[in-house]
């Protein structure tokens, strides 16, 4: 055998091997990608969460939104309610002290006057 049929022989055995190799690989690929049993299997499911959550944060953000407008419009009319109420005690406390300064300089009836 020559040098040269020693090189052919060698590059089919390696020829072969690799064509076994590829063969091999292919079917663990065709696994890995399958549906239902296989990574793509997984990542599809992954896919659908990830999209389900999506939804489940852009539906709380809109409820959380929509929850602070509300709170700020009730702090609002609170600090008003307050106010409000601040003002009714101010006035109550004025008219509570009022008769009594009217009681003292009490005018005379035009009668009266006409008298003295």
């Amino acid at each position: 055998m020559t040098l040269s049929q020693i090189l052919q022989a060698g590059l089919l055995t390696f020829s072969v091997g690799l064509a076994l190799f590829c063969f091999v690989l292919a079917r663990r690929l065709r696994k890995l990608n399958d549906l239902e049993t296989g990574l793509g299997g997984a990542i599809a499911v992954m896919t659908s969460e990830i999209n389900r959550l999506e939804r489940s944060i852009q539906s709380a953000k809109a409820e959380a939104t929509q929850a602070t407008t509300g709170l700020a419009g009730e702090i609002e009319r609170a600090k008003e309610e307050r106010a409000f109420w601040l003002l009714q005690q101010k006035f109550a406390q004025s008219t509570a002290a009022r008769p009594a300064k009217l009681q003292r300089r009490r005018r005379r009836a035009p009668q009266e006057m006409a008298d003295a």
